[in-house]
């Protein structure tokens, strides 16, 4: 799909986007961009650390399924 676009053809569509929204509205769309990235990076690395710290938790504490709702339902019929 985009095999047959040259870097001339893609200069010109540059300079009609920069014609279009101005040098001040793509610059800010780059910091914006930048910093969407920086958050979703930092997203990331939080919820591995609280895979990390579930885990750490759930190897710690056995499951205890004695007194399930269903097994509480059987003692009383």
């Amino acid at each position: 799909m985009l095999s047959g676009i040259s870097w001339p053809q893609l200069l010109i569509v540059l300079v009609i986007v920069l014609a279009i929204f101005g040098t001040k509205r793509f610059r800010t769309l780059g910091s914006d961009l930048g910093n969407a990235v920086k958050g979703f990076r930092s997203a990331m690395s939080d919820a591995e650390e609280a895979k990390g710290e579930l885990s750490d938790e759930t190897k710690q504490e056995d499951a205890n399924f004695e007194n399930t709702p269903v097994e509480e339902n059987r003692k009383d019929a």
